[in-house]
This record gives structure tokens, sequence and C-alpha cells, in this order.
């Protein structure tokens, strides 16, 4: 069961950490500047979140871890995050539907998380929760002012449907992890959720006039560690400073 819980919590962890990174990418290059700082903070709530997580896996997998090293000596297959958190950027549309995609999962996925019965998760969920429902609204309205915007917006929005189709059903995936915690009431029953998802991307689609493509390809795997090569070339920039001066500090 510790391990599964230590899975869980690096799984966790591992999505926020990555999709952040995405986010961050875009500092100092966003359509105009009270967007970029939006996205930017957008990603340093991702960031904490992520810190939380590690921090307390790093307390269940005993002396000898931290934060740091989980985030930064592992290798991608050992990366357990989900596979639209590391899709490239792109352009802004695809940016914008992967963070909504992303943050609807989450609004859902950490209102059930906050009952868990490990107190820890539950704590990281209640917390993050404030920050995720400003993260779904405004990524909402982002959907739609370019949904229902100019015809070259919506076609772009529309593109990045078609692009994130394959990657959106990983997220209500169990894993086998989750799915023994769930016995213990620790996880999140993701089936419990979908339908809520669907419904609310519904709601903003139909606000937005896009149309929602199902998957003929589904991609899944990162929770297991079976990544694209999209993430490899992701750590190696932003691992590089603590593998090429290990234990470095301020």
């Amino acid at each position: 069961m510790k391990n599964n819980l230590i899975n869980y919590t690096l799984h966790l962890a591992d999505s926020t950490l990555i999709l952040s990174h995405r986010n961050s990418e875009w500092c100092g290059h966003g359509p105009i500047l009270e967007q970029d700082i939006a996205l930017t903070n957008i990603a340093l709530d991702l960031l904490g979140q992520s810190r939380n997580f590690y921090q307390y896996a790093a307390t269940l997998m005993g002396e000898g871890f931290d934060e740091d090293k989980l985030a930064y000596l592992r290798d991608a297959n050992e990366f357990k995050n989900h596979l639209i958190s590391e899709q490239p950027n792109v352009d802004w549309a695809v940016t914008i539907l992967r963070q909504f995609y992303f943050s609807c999962f989450q609004h859902f996925f950490y209102n059930e998380l906050k009952n868990s019965n490990d107190e820890q998760l539950a704590a990281i969920a209640t917390k993050a929760l404030k920050e995720v429902t400003y993260h779904l609204r405004w990524s909402s309205e982002w959907v739609i002012r370019l949904g229902d915007g100019t015809q070259e917006s919506n076609n772009k929005m529309q593109n990045s449907v078609q692009a994130l189709k394959d990657f959106i059903d990983e997220f209500f995936v169990m894993s086998h992890y989750e799915t023994t915690l769930l016995t213990e009431n620790i996880s999140v029953d993701l089936g419990k959720i979908k339908l809520l998802w669907q419904q609310k991307v519904n709601d903003v689609f139909e606000e937005a006039t896009l149309k929602f493509v199902p998957s003929n390809n589904k991609q899944i795997g990162g929770k297991n560690g079976n990544h694209s090569e999209h993430l490899a070339i992701l750590l190696n920039e932003m691992q590089v400073l603590q593998r090429t001066y290990p234990n470095s500090v301020w």
C-alpha cells in the first residue's frame, strides 16, 4: 500500500510540474503582457502544487529523498505525468485548450481528493482547489473568447481540439496504484468525475461555438512511465543545471 501511495503522489506531482514548465515557456512571449503574467502565475501555482506533492512523496520514501531529487534527478521513464501535460505548446490556442482541459479535470478531481482518507493529500487538494477554480475560470474565458471570436481564432481553436483529442481519455483511465488505493478511499474514482468534466467542456464549447471531437487513437501510459519523445527533451532543459552541477545552491 505504501508503494502505491508513493506512485500516486508522484503522479500528481509530476503532472503539475511538467505542465508548469510548459506554461513557463510562455514567460516573456505571451500575446499581451497581462495574459503573459496570468499564465506565468498559473505556472507558479502548479509548481507550488507539485512541491507539496513531492515533499509528501519524499517523506514517504524516507531518508535520501527530497523534492529536488524527485524533480531533477529522475529520468523520463520514471515520471508518471499525464501525456497531455508534456505536449509542446505549438501556439496560444493549444496552450489555452490544454490548460482548460487540465484545469477542468483538476477542479473536479480536487473536489473529490479533499475527502481522501489520507489527510496530507486531502489538505493539499483543499488548498489547491482555490487556485484551480481561478485557472478554470481564466482558461474557460479564453476558450470562449477565441472560439467565438474571428474565423481565424475559431479555426485555430478547432485545430487545437483535433490536436489534443487523443490525450483526453488518459485523465479517466485508472492505473493499478489508483485502483488499489481506491479500496481504502485514498485515491479518486475517476469514473465518477468523467461525466462532470464532459458536461463542463460541452457547456464551454457550446458558448465558444466549438465542436468536441472524440478520439479514435487514445494515448495512455504516462501514469506508468510510458511517454512521448517530448518529455525527454523537456527534462533535458529543465534538469540541466542540477545534473551539470550536482547539489548546487544559490
